[in-house]
């Protein structure tokens, strides 16, 4: 059973699968937009991968791309840890839109796992979107992160992001930088407002090839469930929590019961040291009740039912640093993939 969010639904399955690859739950018998051998498809579809630095608002444009919330956001950098798949279909067109943590110099193993996880984007994207802070200056890449983007063959639009709070000498310095580059576009938009993005969308959607849609057009992500659940958890420490807390948190879902009612969900908050639990729960387990409270109208929001969220704390002690940590936790370690 999928779960039903607005119109459309996510997967179960938890399957993400690669550029040109065929979803695992589509028989090659299955008419998902009506071609046939005898005809060649009139439909586009393709992978859009979202990169660039922290805060360059990756998230807010993948959930205004999709009209719906799947990334969760928050004014901090290094939000976004792992990719977040989201699907959109319309007009013949389906975009499977994958955002990525923020280009970081690793100073531990977690970050090693987010760059990773950002940079294996590049090869499976059909177009790649490299977002630009139009409030900063045009990005110098002393780190050389930009490299795999900036030496790409495939198509690569730069999408310049926040131009509604951007001055416009800023903008025109970045869009300057932009055209220097040799993308294949450059659009202007904002991600908060909206602006510009019903123009990136005709620009990613020339870009992606004919092509059978992958995935049935009601799906709206590949991801599970449970990934989203936990991801709303950890969006509400950063609300409510402070310095170092919300980057010292993971959160893992331990049971999702759907049949019962409301639906019950089981999760671990899990941090580094003692004194970080105490901080969560606060005095009297006030604070713990209020992020019970937030994060369950979230999820309830989400998934459209109501839900029983069940918190636990447990200290783990350096599990940014600790790939046995890190795997117990569901991250991807680069050496573990081939």
């Amino acid at each position: 059973m999928c779960f039903r969010t607005l119109r459309r639904r996510i997967s179960v399955t938890g399957y993400t699968p690669v550029a040109g690859c065929a979803h695992p739950n589509v028989d090659s018998s299955m008419d998902l937009n009506d071609a046939s051998p005898e005809r060649a498809p009139t439909t586009r579809a393709g992978y859009v991968a979202l990169l660039g630095f922290p805060n360059a608002g990756k998230s807010s444009l993948l959930n205004r791309l999709l009209d719906q919330k799947l990334s969760i956001v928050t004014p901090f950098p290094q939000t976004t840890r792992e990719r977040v798949v989201g699907i959109d279909t319309s007009d013949g067109v389906q975009m499977i839109f994958v955002d990525t943590p923020g280009l970081v110099d690793p100073r531990y193993l977690l970050h090693e796992t987010m760059l990773h996880a950002a940079l294996a984007a590049i090869p499976d994207a059909d177009v790649l979107l490299l977002l630009v802070d139009a409030t900063q200056s045009p990005p110098l890449d002393q780190t050389g992160l930009l490299a795999p983007v900036l030496s790409r063959k495939g198509a690569v639009v730069a999408v310049i992001n926040k131009i509604d709070v951007a001055t416009a000498n800023n903008v025109a310095r970045v869009r300057e930088w932009a055209d220097e580059q040799g993308f294949q576009s450059s659009v202007e938009v904002s991600a908060l407002e909206g602006s510009g993005v019903e123009s990136l969308r005709e620009v990613v959607a020339n870009l992606l090839p004919i092509s059978p849609y992958f995935y049935p057009p009601e799906e709206i992500s590949s991801q599970p469930v449970r990934f989203f659940v936990a991801e709303f958890v950890r969006e509400t420490i950063f609300e409510l929590y402070k310095e170092e807390i919300p980057y010292s948190v993971a959160v893992r879902i331990e049971e999702y019961r759907e049949a019962a009612t409301p639906v019950y969900i089981r999760a671990t908050i899990f941090v580094e040291r003692q004194s970080q639990k105490g901080i969560l729960i606060g005095s009297g387990g006030t604070s713990i009740r209020q992020l019970g409270q937030m994060s369950r109208q979230k999820i309830e929001a989400f998934i459209g039912s109501p839900v029983y969220l069940d918190l636990w704390i447990k200290v783990l002690s350096k599990w940014r640093r600790d790939p046995t940590s890190l795997k117990h936790l569901g991250y991807s370690l680069p050496s573990s993939e081939g």
